[in-house]
């Protein structure tokens, strides 16, 4: 029996919030980087591990929460995810120095989960009409609350303590809580076993050796030994971890099934979006806050730069819907193709627009409506591809690779930028040169992303379907 259109729109609106409040943080702390090391008392180095270790965190127990939401049912792990976001808020919000804070974004983190939990909830819970614009408008939600959190963690923090930005977190967090628990319906458990405690544990040690030396090479050198280290260290855990869990009765991630052509090139497409879908973020918002006396920075203050970020963060939202019906009529795969071409485009636009504000209000909004469209596909494929007891841990795996793709992106523009300097007033600072290339290699990735997408196997009615009504395939036989 179908949900009541009422109901189903509070559920679908509850769930898009979770997903806006949870990726909020993410970029929470942004503006006040320059500020951390007086407010911490610590260096900028160590300041700088106050965003590494929510990309950690949320690297780390984001495929075991999705594989828990399977076992246990996903809400009930939508609740216990806000639990470790609320607390990380509180502790922030009181927090005077390093430890506490890193502590607190840690537990952040671990509230990412919540996202791709929700949108494998979608399948559980909706009418089969209403599931496609639905997973579209939750995982646009990642780009969306990472848009908006800029300027509005850029005003509080320009108007009011920093301090501030915490509380109203915990509250909005407590609130999402809240609000699962009294409109999102119960989801059983789709899958039986138990979690692979030594799947988890080795994949987390991989993960944090990979991320880690990916995020954190720039400052250690890429060739020091800790940086080459932590690279090979992530390669044999990774390679060992594969191993076990073809062998593991009920792994944290079944591997034959995200060794489906359809899943796994949506997976591989999955990191080159989420490569280029960050480069841009990088690149424009230094272009707009760099002095004018470099001859191509803008002047703009942090919450101006925010502010003429915030409608690419909208942007999604409003294409979100167009998004699910192009899936619905063509199949998730060619939405996924024209997602990866709009962002080609608006990176290719750059080439013209990088002289003013508007001009890069241009180039954000034309990209994110190519992350709109791409990121409302994804889900749509990955769930048209595996069966029922393993949506939770497929979208999480999938979330990860965005995360993974994210990373990479600014460890190479990062590389990009460092190499391609010009002298301003004495330091140096990121050349005119240095951010073109860094959005053509942008451009680059999204082309890549289109091409991987173009080999997806399927035919129209079949993407048709997965797209539409989500039925749950055939489970993959394991050892």
């Amino acid at each position: 029996m179908e949900e009541p259109s009422s109901r189903s729109n509070g559920i679908v609106t509850v769930m898009a919030v979770a997903g806006i409040v949870a990726s909020l943080t993410q970029t929470l702390v942004v503006p006040l980087i320059g500020e951390l090391p007086k407010l911490l008392g610590t260096s900028a180095s160590n300041a700088s591990w106050v965003i590494t270790a929510t990309l950690l965190a949320g690297a780390v127990t984001t495929p075991v929460m999705g594989r828990l939401g399977d076992l246990y049912g996903k809400r009930r792990m939508m609740l216990i995810c806000s639990i470790p976001l609320i607390a990380g808020c509180v502790i922030c919000a009181l927090a005077g120095s390093l430890t506490p804070m890193l502590i607190g974004r840690g537990l952040q983190g671990m509230g990412m989960g919540m996202i791709p939990l929700g949108i494998s909830a979608l399948r559980d819970v909706l009418p089969p009409h209403r599931l496609g614009p639905s997973i579209a408008l939750m995982s646009s939600s990642m780009g969306i609350g990472g848009a908006l959190g800029l300027p509005i963690a850029a005003a509080v923090a320009e108007y009011a303590s920093w301090r501030v930005l915490f509380w109203a977190t915990a509250a909005l967090s407590l609130g999402v809580a809240a609000l699962i628990w009294l409109l999102v319906p119960v989801t059983p458990a789709a899958a039986k076993g138990r979690i692979d405690l030594l799947g988890a544990l080795g994949l987390g040690a991989g993960l944090v050796c990979l991320l880690l030396g990916v995020s954190k090479g720039a400052d250690w050198g890429w060739g020091s030994g800790i940086t080459l280290g932590l690279l090979a260290a992530a390669v044999v855990l990774l390679l060992v971890w594969g191993w076990w869990e073809l062998r593991v009765r009920d792994p944290l991630v079944d591997l034959r099934v995200t060794a489906r052509p359809q899943v796994l090139l949506t997976n591989l497409a999955s990191i080159v979006v989420g490569f280029s879908m960050y480069a841009q973020s990088l690149i424009v918002m230094q272009i707009l806050q760099l002095p004018t006396a470099t001859g191509y920075g803008l002047g703009q203050s942090m919450l101006a730069a925010g502010l003429w970020m915030a409608p690419a963060g909208l942007m999604m939202m409003i294409v979100s819907p167009i998004g699910a019906r192009l899936s619905a009529a063509r199949g998730p795969k060619v939405t996924l193709i024209v997602g990866s071409l709009v962002m080609a485009f608006g990176y290719g636009s750059s080439m013209l627009l990088l002289g003013s504000a508007c001009g890069l209000l241009i180039v954000t909004c034309v990209c994110s409506i190519g992350v709109g469209f791409a990121y409302g596909a994804m889900p749509a494929l990955i769930m048209g591809a595996v069966p029922r007891s393993e949506t939770g841990a497929a979208n999480s795996f999938n979330t990860l690779m965005r995360s993974i793709g994210t990373t990479v992106s600014a460890a190479v523009v990062g590389l990009v930028l460092s190499q391609l300097t010009i002298d301003f007033g004495g330091h140096p600072v990121p050349s005119e040169g240095g951010f073109r290339t860094g959005m053509l290699i942008g451009c680059g990735a999204a082309l890549v992303a289109a091409a991987i997408t173009l080999t997806l196997p399927g035919h129209r009615r079949e993407a048709r379907h997965a797209a539409t009504h989500a039925e749950p395939a055939q489970p993959a036989a394991k050892l």
